[in-house]
């Protein structure tokens, strides 16, 4: 009897956690099994296996040496294979294994109670792995107590010709197919295939060398999809002929894939859309809306092409070379996309696979590990690409003649598999087939309304594109800078008189940017935050006569002006309501460009749905003094054009006294509150987003905080602040309208808590919108979730 020793952790975690094989062989268990079994081959084949695993991951000596003596051996034999090896070779591997173990001052045991034990622990050890927590870190895989070990009796796939192993998902993961997907080894053991030590044949073949076994695996296949009601990953092994299904999960898919399987299984009946709808993560919309090669049959496309491996994980990828995972993580931190280039990999490169671009191996197949762990992240990766010649002491790579030095920028097709030598053009995908099916069931399920955070008409028309039903936040000081010279003019006039200068500059370029992003949202609702420009980013640090002469200044009276109006904290300074308040003609001039705009767009037979929204408030007066400039301002446009629109009026809520006052400020006639949750955040925390960093790593790696708050809301603290504001301002006016148009409105997480306070909406960057729009259909369909 021997064993395999595996982990059972709640969650899949792929190549993540140790397992050993072959437990239970020694020199005279290993002769009793060749004389038994009457296959030495085989008995000492397992052996040799055994003595690298249980070195490796129990012992800790290093796979590699391991790997030396055996290709040492391999070349003194003239074979290329591991299975071209005859029982005697492999018997003096035993011993040549043996001997690395006394090399690095260590005794393999030879009690199979001892190893059993030994490997017991090792595997439970696993679970703090630095690659595990690094992949649990990456999932967001929290709350789980640890990891059992599963303790079974082997099933041999090395035992000859007849024999073999193998992985086959029962859909097409890249693309979604219903075909099998899935590759095997004949005469070898599990490791073989995932580790990407030898390039496997593709499952189809299957069907030629082992019928009987082939014709076994589809009607087990199709038993596990229909119990399961998922695409499934199984790992299989045959014994001289004899079919063993080793274990079965649902597996991971690119994005494609998974609106493609989702739409498949409730077209076949297995679900029902709403159970379809949670069978696509946010992160698998997210890779279906990376962009792509803008035109892969381009003369300059097809030239850059110097080599095809297997199309391993779908997408494209641009980026320079990294031939380490360390120098991968250095690029990532730099804010560079990177190609993580490598023989092939393995659990140790985690953190580089998860900060590359792509990823590209020589060796390995369309089920290695680096295969499984790209598609689960949605990184494009290239393997199996055997004509690929890595050399990482002058770190290049030689593909087809053609030398590339790490830093030199590379392309990948995981769609296609093929290599090209420089960054090659992207392009934005298209909302078309099951993704276009799928988004329709996202929109009829969902309740709660997906708005945009756009400033210029290109940004209205790209969110539009991608479903956004209106803006949720226009911030006008974004547009003041395509307006720099009128905008500094503005702020640093030296009396009221050029001040109103600048203004009367500054209306018709805002009206005309107003009218724009109104004719992109034709019908549509769009909220317009009256400025709130925090001054550093409009006033420069130092005067120079360009600078004088464009404000109307001398130098000296510029570099003075500068000085006056430098602050210490400008995110806490003259900025928001305070500015419409020391400044109303500012505002006055915002709201007329907001409403002319409105009735200049309504006369070309445009529909605007303006809605004027005051920030940064912490008092009712705030709001009150502000909302009295827009709504006079308004009634003498309406007057002077003879003319109206229908218009609203609301605040934003990001200071939390501004929370703790929500009922008095519905009571002060507001009509809707915006939640900007990046600033409640900020003062909420006390913490400078803009300077997090020197200490959030640290926050996080030693648990004091969960998750970056700036990403993920916090439900806990400012939550508390949000509920209590939606509450308030609902029991004053329970027509009141809530959302939210911070970044978290992009965040699935939190999209559901706020659908969960009774939100109306929440409004994200345009990119984050179908995002946004699932997680709004998944928080309305929970009860369907798994």
């Amino acid at each position: 009897l021997l064993l395999s020793v595996r982990s059972g952790a709640a969650v899949s975690m792929p190549g993540m956690m140790d397992t050993v094989l072959n437990l239970g062989l020694t020199d005279t268990v290993a002769e009793a099994l060749a004389t038994k079994s009457g296959n030495p081959r085989f008995a000492y084949d397992s052996y040799r296996r055994f003595l690298d695993m249980f070195g490796d991951v129990v012992m800790g000596i290093p796979h590699a040496a391991f790997e030396a003596e055996l290709d040492d051996l391999k070349v003194s034999s003239g074979v290329w294979e591991d299975s071209d090896l005859n029982a005697d070779q492999l018997k003096d591997l035993v011993q040549r294994y043996k001997q690395v173990y006394v090399a690095h001052d260590t005794t393999f045991p030879e009690d199979p109670l001892e190893q059993m034990r030994l490997a017991i622990y090792a595997v439970f050890d696993s679970w703090q792995s630095d690659r595990a927590i690094k992949y649990m870190e990456v999932q967001q895989i929290k709350g789980l107590l640890g990891t059992a070990v599963n303790v079974q009796a082997m099933a041999f796939g090395n035992m000859g010709d007849t024999s073999g192993t193998g992985v086959l998902f029962t859909r097409d993961p890249n693309t979604g197919e219903h075909a099998l997907f899935g590759e095997y080894l004949v005469n070898a053991q599990g490791e073989d295939v995932v580790a990407g030590i030898r390039t496997p044949n593709p499952i189809s073949q299957l069907d030629d060398e082992m019928p009987k076994v082939y014709a076994e695996l589809l009607k087990n296949v199709d038993i596990l999809e229909k119990h399961f009601k998922d695409m499934q990953d199984i790992e299989f092994t045959v014994q001289e002929g004899q079919l063993f299904l080793l274990q079965t999960r649902s597996g991971k898919r690119g994005g494609k894939a998974a609106v493609e399987i989702a739409v498949s299984l409730e077209s076949e009946g297995l679900v029902s859309k709403d159970q379809a709808l949670h069978m696509v993560t946010p992160e698998h919309l997210d890779i279906m809306l990376h962009p792509q090669f803008k035109d892969e049959d381009s003369a300059e496309y097809t030239a850059a092409v110097i080599g095809e491996g297997l199309p391993a994980s779908p997408g494209a990828a641009v980026g320079v070379i990294a031939f380490t995972t360390e120098e991968t993580e250095r690029l990532y931190a730099a804010g560079t996309a990177a190609i993580l280039v490598r023989d092939e990999t393995s659990p140790e490169d985690v953190g580089g696979m998860f900060a590359a671009e792509g990823i590209l191996t020589a060796r390995g197949g369309m089920t290695s590990h680096a295969a499984v762990v790209a598609r689960g992240w949605g990184k494009p990766c290239v393997c199996g690409l055997a004509d690929l010649k890595i050399d990482e002491e002058t770190k290049t790579l030689t593909l087809n003649g053609i030398t590339l030095k790490e830093g030199d920028f590379l392309s990948i097709n995981g769609g296609t598999g093929e290599v090209l030598s420089s960054a090659v053009e992207l392009a934005a995908p298209e909302m078309s087939g099951a993704l276009g099916t799928f988004m329709e069931w996202v929109d009829d399920a969902r309740k709660m309304d997906v708005l945009a955070n756009a400033d210029t008409p290109k940004d209205a028309d790209e969110a539009r594109k991608n479903g956004a039903g209106g803006i949720g936040l226009c911030r006008t000081e974004h547009m003041f800078f395509d307006h720099l010279p009128e905008v500094r003019r503005m702020i640093m006039a030296p009396d009221e008189e050029k001040k109103q200068a600048a203004i009367d500059e500054l209306l018709p370029l805002q009206r005309a940017d107003f009218e724009g992003i109104f004719t992109a949202m034709d019908g549509l609702p769009v909220t317009i935050r009256m400025l709130d420009p925090p001054l550093h980013e409009f006033v420069p640090h130092a005067a120079d006569a360009e600078l004088a002469a464009s404000v109307g200044l001398s130098v000296e009276e510029c570099q003075a002006t500068i000085a006056r109006l430098a602050e210490s904290n400008p995110m806490l300074g003259l900025r928001g309501c305070r500015l419409g308040i020391t400044s109303p003609e500012i505002i006055a001039m915002q709201a007329r460009a907001v409403l002319e705009a409105a009735l200049d767009a309504k006369v070309k037979g445009v529909t605007p749905v303006p809605k004027l929204m005051v920030p940064l408030i912490g008092t009712v007066a705030e709001y009150t003094h502000q909302a009295d400039i827009i709504k006079s301002t308004a009634e003498a446009v309406f007057a002077e054009r003879g003319d109206s629109v229908a218009y609203s009026l609301g605040t934003m809520i990001e200071v939390p006294r501004a929370a703790l006052l929500a009922s008095e400020v519905a009571a002060a006639g507001a009509e809707f509150f915006s939640y900007g949750t990046n600033d409640l955040t900020q003062m909420t925390y006390g913490y400078s987003r803009d300077d997090v960093g020197s200490f959030m790593p640290t926050y996080l790696a030693q648990g004091i905080l969960p998750s970056d708050p700036f990403q993920i809301f916090d439900q806990q603290g400012v939550g508390k602040l949000v509920e209590m504001a939606t509450t308030q301002g609902k029991q004053q006016n329970p027509d009141i309208k809530n959302g939210v148009c911070g970044e978290h409105g992009g965040e699935a997480g939190s999209v559901k808590y706020f659908y969960s306070l009774g939100h109306d909406y929440v409004s994200c960057s345009p990119f984050r919108v179908p995002i946004a729009r699932l997680a709004a259909a998944q928080a309305a369909t929970a009860e369907a979730a798994p």
